[in-house]
């Protein structure tokens, strides 16, 4: 099983497509001072020297990546017929989206934290199992180019699944994301993914990239997750840009 997992990884590794993805520092400038610190700071974290391959950075190579084509019903049809029977479900189970303030929903991102002791074969970290939750001071940003959003997706008033995004100018990078153990079954990830790239399309027409965590370092369970969903190892080229796009414009 180990060979023939490690020539699959290979083979894709070799054919990774290659990206240039720009964050748009400079369009900072007109937003709180926050946005500046916050995608300089992710732009040395992906460039930084990966801890167990020296050769490479840690973010430029096998980073799951969904390009978004104009529209989002064009996204839907090119997602597997599988994740869009998923998202139907936890319509059907009476889930709802939405954009959440993470201060709000404390109780219920601990309740959700705290529904396993393990995920993907790996134990949770222990101030999950104690309930810690910290409440964010980040700033309301001024601008669709760069904005930290949280997602939450609901049955009724409860919280089931939430994440936590980066917007930075092309590309919305999913940094966190979790769903109740007893709700995963009802589809309410798959509906937080798809609902999210909606939401993209709806409030950053500038995003061009979606992108979740890299692809090579996840199981084969998670890899095939990843790929249901159009997130697709690639290799990367993070830019800071030269000078603040051009205004808002719809796709």
């Amino acid at each position: 099983m180990i060979l023939p997992r490690l020539w699959r990884s290979v083979a894709e590794f070799r054919r990774m497509p290659a990206v240039r993805i720009d964050l748009m520092h400079p369009a900072t400038a007109n937003n709180d001072p926050f946005y500046a610190r916050l995608v300089a700071d992710f732009h040395r974290r992906a460039n930084r020297r990966h801890p167990k391959f020296p050769l490479l950075r840690r973010m430029t190579a096998g980073v799951a990546v969904c390009p978004l084509p104009p529209t989002f019903d064009a996204y839907l049809g090119r997602i597997e017929p599988a994740a869009r029977r998923n998202v139907k479900k936890a319509v059907r189970e009476g889930c709802t989206f939405r954009r959440i303030r993470f201060n709000d929903h404390l109780d219920g991102v601990r309740t959700v934290r705290q529904s396993a002791a393990v995920r993907q074969g790996r134990a949770v970290p222990d101030e999950y199992i104690r309930g810690d939750v910290r409440p964010t001071a980040d700033p309301p940003s001024h601008s669709p180019l760069h904005d930290y959003p949280y997602f939450g997706v609901f049955h009724g008033d409860r919280l089931v699944a939430y994440s936590g995004c980066l917007v930075a100018g092309e590309v919305c990078l999913i940094e966190h994301i979790l769903g109740h153990a007893a709700w995963l079954e009802r589809n309410v990830v798959p509906l937080l993914i798809v609902e999210t790239a909606r939401h993209l399309y709806e409030h950053h027409p500038r995003v061009r990239f979606y992108a979740y965590d890299t692809y090579f370092g996840a199981s084969d369970s998670l890899r095939r997750f990843k790929r249901k969903f159009g997130f697709l190892p690639h290799r990367v080229r993070w830019v800071l840009g030269a000078a603040a796009p051009q205004p808002e414009a719809a796709r």
